[in-house]
C-alpha cells in the first residue's frame, strides 16, 4: 500500500526513478531550513544565534544540492575499465564537503572544543570527503576500492576524535550540554558509519543496490544527519537554556 502511494505521488510529480527521492529530499531539507529560521528569528543571544546560523546553512546547502540533483545537475557518468557505466551524483559530495564540517563545528562549539581541535577535526573530515569523491570518479576498480578504504579510515579517525577529544571537552560542560552532546554524538556515529556501507553496496561499489535504492538510502541518512541533528540541537535545553559549555576561544587562549 505504501509503495502504491509512493508510485502515485511519483506520477503526480512527473518524476521518474530516483527523482522521487531527490524531490522528497529537497522538500525535507527546505522544510527543515524554514523551521530553523522561524525558531531562530527572534533569537538575540549571540552564542545561541551562532548555532542557528550554522544549522540553517547546513539545511540550505543540502536543499540546494538535492534540488540540483533533481534537475539533473551534478550528475555524471563514469565508464569503468571493464565497460560498466555508472551514474554518479558528484553534487552529493559537494554538499558533504560543506555540510559535514558545519555539523562538526556545531557539535564542537556545543562541547566547547578548542579552535585547534576543531581545525584538526574539520581537516580530517575534508580529507575524508575528497578521497570519497576520488573513489567514486576512479575508472579502475582497484583504485576505487583503495580510495574508499582510505576515506573510510579517515572517517574512523573523525569519529574517534569526536568521541575522545571533543568528548573530553564536553565533560567540562553542564549536564544539559553533556546530555545533548551524547545524543548528537551517537547520531553522528550511527549515521556516518552507514555512509561507507551504502557506497560499498550501492552502484558506485559492488552494485548490490540500484540507483533508486541507493538514492533512497542516502536521502534517509542525509535527513537524519542534518535535519534530525538540527531538531535535537536547537530544541535542547543546552541551547535554549544557554548551556555553560566553555567557548573555543577561551580554550585556545588557555592552551596558548
Amino acid at each position: 500500500m505504501v509503495l502504491g502511494k509512493l508510485q502515485t505521488l511519483q506520477a503526480s510529480l512527473g518524476v521518474e526513478g530516483e527523482g522521487i527521492w531527490l524531490a522528497l529530499g529537497t522538500v525535507g531539507m527546505l522544510l527543515g531550513m524554514l523551521y530553523f529560521m522561524s525558531k531562530g528569528w527572534d533569537v538575540e543571544d549571540p552564542e545561541e544565534e551562532e548555532f542557528y546560523v550554522i544549522t540553517i546553512l547546513i539545511a540550505g546547502i543540502a536543499a540546494a544540492s538535492y534540488l540540483s540533483m533533481f534537475f539533473g545537475f551534478g550528475l555524471t557518468e563514469v565508464e569503468l575499465v571493464n565497460g560498466r557505466v555508472i551514474d554518479v551524483y558528484w553534487a552529493r559530495y559537494a554538499d558533504w564537503l560543506f555540510t559535514t564540517p558545519l555539523l562538526l563545528l556545531d557539535i564542537g562549539l556545543l562541547a566547547g572544543a578548542s579552535n585547534r581541535d576543531l581545525a584538526t577535526l574539520i581537516t580530517i573530515d575534508a580529507f575524508m570527503i575528497v578521497t570519497g569523491l576520488a573513489a567514486t570518479l576512479m575508472k579502475v576498480p582497484v583504485a576505487r576500492f583503495a580510495f574508499w578504504t582510505i576515506s573510510t579510515i579517515a572517517m574512523l579517525f573523525v569519529l574517534y576524535y569526536l568521541v575522545v577529544t571533543v568528548g573530553e571537552a564536553a565533560s567540562a560542560a553542564d549536564e544539559d550540554t553533556q546530555s545533548t552532546f551524547r545524543v548528537l554524538r551517537n547520531l553522528i556515529l550511527v549515521a556516518w558509519a552507514v555512509y561507507p556501507v551504502a557506497w560499498l553496496v550501492g552502484t558506485e561499489g559492488l552494485g548490490l543496490l540500484s540507483l533508486y535504492g541507493e538514492t533512497l538510502l542516502f536521502m534517509i541518512l542525509d535527513l537524519s544527519a542534518k535535519i534530525g541533528f538540527g531538531f535535537i540541537l536547537l530544541r535542547s535545553r543546552a541551547i535554549v537554556g544557554g548551556g555553560s559549555a566553555p567557548t573555543p576561544s577561551a580554550d585556545a587562549e588557555a592552551a596558548d
